[in-house]
């Protein structure tokens, strides 16, 4: 029977009041791209898929950082009723595929020549044993300062390049009866700020104390002084931030009522979705003196050993996040680049075309590292060691020399 016979027949049983679906397979998808502009990039995908007969059924959980998701993902699986796919950052990729619940997708990969065209360290997140265990959406940069064109206009404003120019800024911004610097008061968002700043001080602190948790750095003159800086930037905080969702924070630098934030470029996806264009009403820079490295953190879509009746739904899937023109398509949506290295820049904005250029002199340095805030540093249980010491130290009037001790011990005692 063909894709538009079944399609027929699956209509007429939803008239009948049937439940099939109007499509010859179905991926049900865990995910947690809830806010505005993330949802439009869902669709991107969706009807994509649609277009290869194959149907989408949304399972999304709202939490910016996933760690909703990855606890809703945790009890379908042990109930033994896992999604056909799930959205995972890269230490998630690792701790599901050691487990053995994921599936192969060496053969797609293979037929698309996936390993000419995704970086290398992508790719040490996507493989496991060798084998293509997930299929790389994306490259996010989480170490962006945006700022509001209207505000840095009005008071004549550079976007800043080193942390004297940043609290200089602040200050002015602030001085004019604005919020200087937008912050959310949730774990993930505090430890995206604090590790661009650890990175800041300098990227050999970052790869010692973050990626391999070394205790001579975490408790390090070093780490003391990326703690007093993060407490100057919370100082300029406003009094509604606690708690605060990522995307209501950036909507009040687009909305002209903060100066600048301090966000990964998923924060772009707000922006173009308020019918901004990032690079010219909402000004980009990396954060100071991160000039010349690159964090990121990749979406994956991990496929599910879930029978052989959903694979070809699975590899349709694959096939559809891999191909160039859904990289594109999808990035320009969600804010991120591409993870593939082969897609045109033309299209992308001037923060997007900036971000391309310095992952590829990143990546020739050897200055590429994994964002431990979001998931590419320390597998979940130390990584939850860093965030709860960043966490208290936000939350509190602990000392910079306090708080290094403390990420000594805590990250000890996750090991």
């Amino acid at each position: 029977m063909t894709v538009k016979s079944t399609c027929a027949v699956a209509a007429l049983s939803v008239a009948l009041g049937g439940a099939t679906s109007v499509f010859a397979q179905d991926v049900e998808v865990l995910h947690w791209w809830t806010s505005g502009g993330e949802a439009a990039a869902v669709s991107v995908l969706k009807e994509d898929l649609e277009g290869k007969g194959t149907g989408w059924v949304d399972m999304a959980v709202a939490g910016g950082g996933g760690d909703a998701a990855m606890t809703t993902l945790r009890a379908r699986v042990t109930a033994g009723d896992p999604p056909t796919a799930a959205q995972m950052l890269g230490m998630n990729v690792r701790e599901w595929a050691d487990e053995g619940y994921l599936g192969n997708l060496n053969e797609i990969a293979a037929a698309e020549g996936w390993d000419e065209v995704v970086p290398p360290a992508v790719q040490a997140f996507g493989k496991y044993e060798g084998n293509w265990v997930a299929a790389p959406v994306n490259m996010h940069r989480p170490h962006w300062v945006w700022g509001s064109a209207k505000i840095f206009d009005e008071l004549g404003l550079e976007m800043p390049t080193n942390w004297d120019e940043f609290f200089a800024a602040a200050d002015a911004i602030e001085a004019a009866g604005y919020t200087a610097v937008a912050q959310g008061g949730q774990a993930w968002q505090e430890a995206t700020i604090w590790e661009a700043i650890v990175l800041s001080i300098d990227p050999n602190l970052y790869q010692s104390a973050l990626i391999e948790a070394d205790p001579e750095a975490l408790g390090s003159d070093q780490m003391v002084e990326a703690f007093e800086i993060y407490r100057k930037v919370l100082g300029y905080a406003d009094d509604g931030y606690a708690g605060r969702d990522w995307n209501l924070t950036t909507a009040l630098v687009i909305n002209g009522e903060a100066g600048m934030q301090i966000m990964g470029d998923w924060a772009k996806g707000e922006v173009v979705a308020a019918g901004l264009t990032p690079g010219e009403e909402i000004l980009c820079s990396v954060v100071p003196g991160t000039q010349g490295s690159f964090l990121f953190n990749t979406d994956f879509f991990a496929m599910f050993d879930v029978g052989e009746g959903k694979q070809a739904a699975q590899q349709n899937m694959a096939q559809s996040v891999m191909s160039v023109s859904f990289q594109e398509t999808f990035n320009l949506t969600k804010g991120s680049i591409p993870a593939r290295t082969d897609v045109p820049q033309g299209n992308f904005d001037a923060c997007a075309q900036k971000s391309m250029a310095d992952l590829a002199e990143a990546t020739a340095a050897d200055q590429l590292y994994g964002s431990l805030a979001h998931g590419h540093g320390q597998p979940a249980a130390i990584q939850g060691a860093y965030l709860d010491v960043v966490t208290a130290f936000a939350n509190s009037d602990q000392s910079a020399a306090d708080a290094a001790a403390a990420l000594v011990a805590s990250v000890a005692a996750a090991q």
